[in-house]
């Protein structure tokens, strides 16, 4: 079993920060599905509630509320979680993963609901997200 890569939500502000997830704490994830609510306590941030909002298995396939268990599964579907904006009555046929957090998950998508005494977003992460990018350099001629 491998670690977990968490990525949190504050919906206030809007921002994120990616956690690693050990795996000793990865077995208290096992068999919650999309949609439960966690205490930070399993992975050491105190005071925190979570809701599970999404993830991806370790092959990159999305995780789908209404696909039950914990398998990938090939649906026909016009839109949602893992499809793309369609032309309107199309419908296309992508796999997805199942809605419970399994071993081979690999990435969690966290929103939180109630808010700790400590902070999560760091000064560090905040001045990144909010450094100016450098300027695209385009290439001359050709």
């Amino acid at each position: 079993m491998a670690s977990i890569k968490a990525v949190i939500n504050d919906p206030k502000t809007g921002k994120s920060v990616q956690r690693e997830i050990s795996e000793n704490d990865v077995k208290g994830f096992l068999g919650l599905k999309l949609g439960d609510t966690l205490k930070g306590e399993l992975f050491g941030l105190t005071g925190y509630e979570f809701s599970l909002t999404g993830g991806s298995d370790d092959a990159g396939f999305p995780m789908r509320k209404d696909i039950f268990g914990t398998n990938r599964k090939r649906i026909f579907a016009h839109g949602g979680t893992g499809i793309r904006n369609l032309e309107k009555g199309k419908r296309i046929r992508k796999t997805v993963a199942g809605n419970t957090v399994h071993q081979k998950t690999a990435q969690l998508n966290l929103k939180i609901t109630k808010d700790g005494k400590e902070t999560i977003f760091t000064a560090k992460a905040e001045d990144a997200a909010e450094a100016p990018k450098p300027a695209a350099k385009h290439k001359k001629g050709a």
